[in-house]
Order: C-alpha cells, then structure tokens, then sequence
C-alpha cells in the first residue's frame, strides 16, 4: 500500500473522533443511527480496525459530510471552488481563492446581532470591499461611513479601520486583501455612443 493512502487511512480515525465530538455525539446515539455497533466504532475511531465503504457510508450520512471530506480525499482536479467557512472575529469568512501570496479574495458574512463597539486595528497590506447585501458601517481614520448594496471601498490596512453591521442585520461582502499592499484596480471601456 503506496504512503499516501497509508496516511490517509490513519488519519479517519481522529476525523472521526472530532466530528462526533463537534456534534455532541455519543458513541451508543451513533451506533443506533448507523446500525454499527459500539465496538466497531470504537475501534474505527481508535484506529484498531481498518474502515471499509460499508462502514464510512453510513458515517458519512450520519455526520452529514461527503465521503471525500471524511477521509480527506486529495482534489481530484473538480474545477469548482470548494468553499472551508472559518469563523473569526464575529464574522464568516469564505475564501475563494488557494494560492499562496498575492491576492487573496474572500466573502465575508456577519451574521444579524446586536450593534458591537468599533475596535479599529491596523495591519500590513491593502484592501478592496465590495457590498453584496445589507449595510456595512466602516470606520477608516477619522471617517465613519455606512456603505450599501454596490458600494466599494479601498484602503491601506496600516489606517486604524474596522467594520461591521451599521444596523444589526446581516451584511455579506467581498473582500480583495493583498499583505504587500497589492492594489486592486477596475477598468472598465467608455461606453461607445449610440448613434441616433
């Protein structure tokens, strides 16, 4: 058996562990919802016996995940972005693109909540922001604006800034951020005139 499906075998054990983990799941509530039994899940989790199809399909069902994602399966070449939320600083982040360095373009989501106090930070780079939905108060130095729908801002990140919801709803955007103060630029033709 060749290292890499050596190492991707042992790692569904602990993937196992923590997904029933995260879930709140015991091993007898699993055992009941996949009909296999608690020594069997024990030992998958453990890594004392070797999983086969028949065992991760109903596992993959159970903890709603894909089959790709509960044996971390390499990419297969899909040319389809497949979007890890992470959650930080009260927002969802989604990021669309993979390569190192450069540009990294990401959807942000806040979620509907209570109005938080501004806290601005600053950090190295640059950063382009385009509204998607709802109402994005943005604090940049001295400024204090609320963006909507089809509004963009560009700003260096070393200029005390935050953001978040300007009236407790929810807000989605996308954000262009380059650390080495990248700058993103628009062009766009001059519309031809229609003659008439």
């Amino acid at each position: 058996m060749d290292d890499e499906l050596e190492q991707a075998l042992e790692g569904i054990g602990p993937r196992l562990r923590a997904l029933r983990t995260e879930r709140d799941i015991t091993l007898t509530e699993l055992a009941r919802t996949t009909d296999i039994s608690v020594s069997t899940l024990s030992r998958l989790e453990s890594g004392s016996r070797k999983p086969t199809l028949e065992l991760l399909l109903p596992l993959a069902r159970a903890y709603g995940v894909s089959l790709d994602e509960l044996v971390d399966a390499p990419p297969t070449g899909d040319p389809r972005i497949h979007l890890k939320p992470v959650k930080a600083h009260g927002m969802t982040m989604l990021p669309l693109t993979r390569r190192p360095g450069g540009i990294q373009a990401y959807k942000l989501v806040i979620p509907a909540g209570p109005i938080t106090q501004p806290e601005p930070k600053t950090h190295e780079g640059y950063e382009w922001m385009y509204v998607l939905n709802g109402r994005l108060r943005v604090m940049l130095g001295e400024h204090d604006l609320v963006m909507k729908p089809g509004e963009a801002a560009e700003f260096d990140t070393r200029v005390p800034h935050w953001f978040g919801s300007a009236d407790g709803e929810a807000v989605e955007f996308l954000s262009l951020f380059g650390t080495q103060g990248e700058r993103a630029h628009l062009r766009a033709a001059p519309r031809k005139r229609s003659e008439g």
